[in-house]
């Protein structure tokens, strides 16, 4: 069993346009909408490769309802927590060069009251739970700490624990020590103020992490694919995606990747995020890789990069992730 905590969950729409023209009327020539939130599209990704998964996450409003029963179309069985407010609705323009221009909502305010039964509900639904991944931005109201605090309370129960979030609320969760972080170069690059321009500039921020109580390192690159940094040594994935469609949720697709195969090797675990990752990219809106998507095999594997290599600037084609929504004041 993986649990999935998703304290800022979405309904996100996406529409295709051959080209976004600032103060143009515009007509989409494809739409999709899906659920969102980072924590939900780990969820999706993990049940499409048949793994036992639960997703706990806030919900309110006719938007709220509508995102409930997508969850429950996608075949996944949520933990609904009620929260006063619509659940926020983000809108992806996707070019067909796949660049990506991304509006996010602010979300429903939390209060006390709303984050401890939030917490609450996934310990409780973490009883059975080897992983329990807190994910993506928080709403306003809510603590800056609450992905501390799930660190330390999930972990009474024995749960390995990953978060993938930004800003303060990475830098708390990461002085509580969870087993594993996953922010991309830019995040991590904030969170260290360390200037991060090659993969040796990766690998000694993720280091500092580790000394933090960290237990491994995931950093994504997007086009570079992927850094694993741990107290083993440094691994480096990366896979060439051809005809990129869109960059939203392909690092929630990587952590799926990851987790899914993290009790296997390392090795296999790294290539298996990457895997994940590229086949997101390659697919329309927020949509997650299925079996039939994903090639690990594709992937290449080094376990010496350069620490001289230089990035590619940028993430995917410009794109900004989901992850890197700026945080409300609580």
């Amino acid at each position: 069993m993986i649990v999935t905590v998703t304290p800022n969950p979405s309904l996100d729409r996406t529409l295709e346009v051959a080209q976004l023209v600032r103060g143009e009327v515009l007509r989409a020539d494809a739409r999709r909408v899906d659920p969102g939130g980072k924590g939900i599209n780990v969820a999706r990704a993990l049940h499409a490769f048949g793994h036992r998964v639960r997703a706990v996450l806030p919900s309110g409003g006719h938007e709220g309802d509508h995102l409930v029963a997508l969850i429950e179309d996608a075949g996944l069985d949520p933990v609904v927590v009620p929260v006063d407010g619509p659940v926020r609705e983000n809108v992806a323009i996707v070019e067909p060069d796949g660049t990506v221009t991304k509006v996010n909502e602010p979300g429903p305010r939390f209060d006390d009251a709303v984050a401890e039964a939030l917490l609450a509900a996934t310990a409780e639904a973490a009883s059975e739970a080897r992983w329990v991944v807190g994910s993506g931005s928080l709403p306003p109201g809510a603590p800056v700490d609450l992905y501390a605090q799930l660190v330390r309370r999930v972990r009474d129960r024995g749960c390995r624990v990953a978060i993938d979030t930004s800003g303060d609320p990475l830098a708390a969760a990461v002085d509580a020590g969870p087993d594993l972080v996953k922010p991309n170069h830019d995040e991590l690059a904030a969170l260290t103020g360390v200037a991060v321009r090659t993969f040796g500039d990766v690998v000694s921020a993720a280091r500092t992490l580790l000394e933090r109580g960290v237990g491994t390192a995931l950093v994504s690159l997007g086009p570079d694919g992927a850094l694993l940094v741990d107290r083993e040594g440094v691994l480096h994935a990366e896979r060439s995606v051809e005809a990129p469609r869109s960059t939203v949720g392909a690092g929630d697709a990587t952590l799926a990747g990851y987790l899914s195969a993290a009790d296997a090797d390392r090795a296999t675990a790294l290539r298996t995020a990457v895997a994940f990752g590229a086949a997101a990219v390659s697919l329309p809106g927020s949509q997650m890789p299925g079996p039939a998507d994903v090639k690990p095999d594709l992937v290449a594997l080094d376990d010496r990069p350069a620490l001289d290599r230089a990035l590619v600037t940028g993430l995917w084609l410009g794109a900004v992730s989901a992850s890197q929504e700026p945080q409300p004041t609580p």
